[in-house]
């Protein structure tokens, strides 16, 4: 679930296509103050509320760089 977070775009409102994990701790808290939306998106965006608000925003650089990693093209040998 949380390559989900690095994976998936914001699709609606003020940050919309932005990724996820990359989404501005106001706006989280703004979701967790008024509540989230229903379904797949609405649980991601509590996930990453929990993530940013527990300062533990740190914890996903690894799975940011092992992407990065993986999208890098490979040397044809």
């Amino acid at each position: 679930m949380l390559e989900l977070l690095l994976t998936r775009e914001m699709p609606f409102g003020k940050h919309k296509g932005r990724i996820l994990a990359d989404l501005p701790g106001n706006y989280l808290n703004w979701f967790a103050r008024e509540g989230f939306p229903p379904g797949e998106i609405g649980r991601l965006l509590a996930l990453m509320h929990e993530i940013d608000h527990n300062g533990l925003k740190h914890l996903l650089g690894p799975l940011r760089n092992g992407r990065r990693a993986a999208d890098a093209p490979r040397a044809s040998g």
